[in-house]
């Protein structure tokens, strides 16, 4: 993993590295469940997708790097990129960040039923793979 074109530009900064923990993203998604079956699907992929920027921010911390800047989310997803992580994965809530800049923004995008179960079925994944990438990068296993 090289991330000196990123550092290079600003997008991230080296800092003391921390333990990883997915425990807020798992919460993060028992919420995005619970606002699925209260029908308000615009909020639970909202959630969904804190839950996937949050473990992304621990492994980042984990590895002794945080995003700064005005695109903060963005550069997230950059550094995810580069990391050799699930590309397909990164690549969808990078299109969720976008789907979100705008709800939060007040550029009203309705999500609907099954575009929600869909984006929370992928944080699950997401959220688990990550976890197993972190494990395999501590123990030495090939990726």
């Amino acid at each position: 993993m090289n991330f000196k074109k990123l550092l290079d530009e600003r997008k991230i900064e080296i800092v003391e590295k921390e333990d990883f923990s997915a425990e807020v993203s798992l919460r993060d998604l028992d919420s995005a469940e619970n606002s699925f079956q209260s029908e308000d699907y615009d909020w639970s992929v909202n959630i969904a997708y804190a839950a996937v920027l949050k473990v992304c921010i621990k492994f980042m911390q984990h590895l002794g790097y945080r995003a700064i800047g005005r695109e903060h989310h963005k550069n997230v997803f950059d550094f995810m990129m580069e990391t050799g992580f699930d590309k397909e994965l990164v690549s969808y809530f990078d299109e969720i960040r976008k789907i979100r800049n705008r709800f939060m923004y007040g550029f009203l995008e309705k999500n609907d039923k099954d575009h929600a179960e869909e984006t929370i079925l992928k944080a699950k994944d997401f959220v688990q793979k990550i976890g197993t990438f972190v494990q395999k990068n501590r123990t030495g296993e090939k990726k």
